[in-house]
């Protein structure tokens, strides 16, 4: 459910409420249901779209007045009277369904950008005036004050192909499986049209569109691509309806071609949301959904193409480096915008709440907030919320309560993750305990010295403890540390060891020499086993030396 605008503002978006009414101007950027929920209710003049979707809105609700709504099409700019103050709203296309539309503001209020649903490509930034593109490291000439953006997928760090590649991997899926009868396509959202259309002229076959299941999809259709529909029954191309129940109705299917001793049908699934969700799914399924470049077969038999019409975390970090907006506000709810890299390095720069910027947007500071300059708060209550009382759901459908109260909160682990032990030529290092110290055969204690190596030459020599992580490099290098608090004083390693050569690096582990085997076990390190190939070449050295 989107959120409502800012207080400050003149103009909803997509939103739908007794709040939303009080405003003089609305917009509304596709015909999805989730952006239309509401509108029979509160909708009211003028409803600025583009025709497409006014059509689409009127076919799902035919009770509303069609006057209500103010034709803008994308590149379009126009200028709209406010008691307030003029502001312009230039139309720019979305890269999500058909007649979607983001919306740029400029008024007295500021530049703002409202995305709407997008997926948002080199192209649809291009759209945009000059002024308010960057390039990387430049910033650019005009800067954009706050963008509502679209963070459905803002939490995954999944990369979500192109959608022509994702259309072409559902080409060549359907080339790879010549013996299925029928060919089920799971495109039945306003927004998948171009994956009909792009199948029914590749293969020379028009699709199969049942008006009694789908009369929305269909009328939808009827609409933009009439001339890909079949009313023939029997065609091999044919809409599956996604929901509800997809899985069972596959598995039924796949069943029923199986127990009639038939060709099972192929079910293709286009969406990003099966490889983006992972509640409670195994190893190996994770695994598949981790390849995104090919199509992928679940469990009940359908195949998943990662075909998305909302941009991945990776293009919105990449679009908000180009745009350098002074805040971002997400769209979704259920994604918060600091999840954002960009968005929690802006946090941290961005600690001045007197700004004008602030207050042009109806924002200010609690009264009884104190903010330590030094130590910033965790959370920052502010008032003049951008978002109204509002109930949504999450995943599993249990309800969330959505408070007019908007804060900003402070994250407390902005920092990298901590690296992973290397990896050596034996597997993964292994990790000795804080406080434990490696002994030898003490001869004459040394002092630790920071950049220490053992060498297993004609001499140990010293080693140091610094950070928690052993090395070991084919029994010729041994780096060994750990933490640097460890007593100065503490007798460490002698400074020579004898006998500390074995004669092949490459033989079995039981052939090292035992002070070299004392060695790892005394770090609690297995004594390492060679490599196939090395045994063998060994082995083979040896049979020569016999021969001879």
């Amino acid at each position: 459910m989107p959120i409502e605008m800012l207080k400050g503002l003149p103009f909803s978006v997509d939103t739908w409420s007794s709040k939303s009414r009080t405003k003089r101007h609305h917009f509304l950027t596709h015909a999805h249901k989730d952006h239309t929920q509401g509108i029979c209710i509160y909708g009211s003049y003028p409803i600025y779209c583009s025709r497409l979707t006014r059509t689409l809105v009127l076919q799902h609700f035919p009770q509303l007045d069609g006057s209500f709504f103010v034709g803008i099409e994308v590149g379009q700019c126009i200028v709209i009277n406010d008691p307030d103050g003029d502001f312009t709203v230039t139309a720019l296309d979305a890269n999500h369904c058909p007649g979607a539309l983001m919306f740029l503001y400029e008024g007295k209020f500021g530049n703002l950008l409202h995305t709407g649903d997008c997926r948002l490509t080199i192209e649809c930034l291009q759209q945009l005036p000059l002024k308010y593109v960057g390039s990387p490291g430049k910033e650019p000439k005009c800067q954009i004050d706050c963008i509502f953006l679209d963070c459905t997928f803002g939490q995954s760090p999944l990369k979500m192909p192109s959608r022509q590649s994702a259309m072409q991997q559902i080409i060549n899926c359907i080339w790879k499986h010549p013996q299925a009868p029928t060919v089920y396509l799971t495109c039945d959202l306003l927004g998948h049209e171009e994956i009909l259309v792009h199948v029914s002229q590749t293969f020379g076959c028009k699709i199969y569109v049942d008006k009694a299941k789908t009369p929305e999809c269909f009328q939808a259709l009827e609409l933009m691509v009439p001339e890909i529909l079949s009313e023939d029954s029997s065609s091999r191309f044919q809409l599956f309806d996604g929901f509800p129940k997809l899985y069972q109705r596959a598995e039924a299917k796949i069943a029923k071609a199986r127990s009639n001793s038939q060709h099972e049908p192929l079910i293709i699934r286009a969406s990003a949301q099966w490889y983006v969700c992972d509640d409670g799914i195994s190893d190996i399924e994770s695994r598949k959904k981790g390849r995104c470049d090919q199509p992928v077969r679940d469990i009940f038999g359908v195949w998943h193409i990662c075909y998305s019409i909302h941009s991945s975390k990776e293009e919105l970090e990449w679009a908000l480096q180009l745009l350098a907006p002074r805040w971002v506000i997400s769209t979704t709810p259920s994604c918060k915008a600091l999840e954002l890299d960009y968005v929690k390095r802006l946090f941290n720069q961005h600690r001045n709440f007197d700004d004008p910027f602030w207050q042009l947007l109806g924002f200010s500071m609690n009264e009884d907030s104190e903010v330590d300059a030094e130590t910033p708060p965790d959370v920052v209550e502010i008032s003049s919320s951008p978002m109204a009382k509002s109930n949504a759901q999450d995943c599993t459908g249990h309800s969330k309560s959505m408070t007019s109260s908007f804060s900003i909160c402070r994250q407390s682990h902005l920092s990298p993750p901590s690296k992973t032990a290397p990896v050596t030529l034996f597997g993964r290092a292994r990790l000795g305990l804080n406080g434990s110290c490696f002994k030898h055969e003490e001869k004459e204690p040394i002092l630790p010295d920071e950049n220490a190596v053992i060498r297993c030459s004609d001499k140990l020599e010293a080693i140091s403890f610094k950070q928690e992580e052993v090395v070991v490099d084919a029994g010729k290098t041994l780096a060994v540390s750990e933490s640097s608090d460890i007593r100065s004083k503490e007798s460490l390693m002698h400074r020579k060891t004898e006998n500390c050569i074995f004669e092949s690096a490459v033989g079995l582990s039981n052939s090292y020499n035992p002070s070299l085997r004392k060695l790892y076990r005394s770090m609690h390190v297995p004594v390492p086993r060679p490599l196939p190939s090395l045994t063998e070449l060994m082995n083979a050295t040896k049979r020569a030396r016999r021969r001879l």
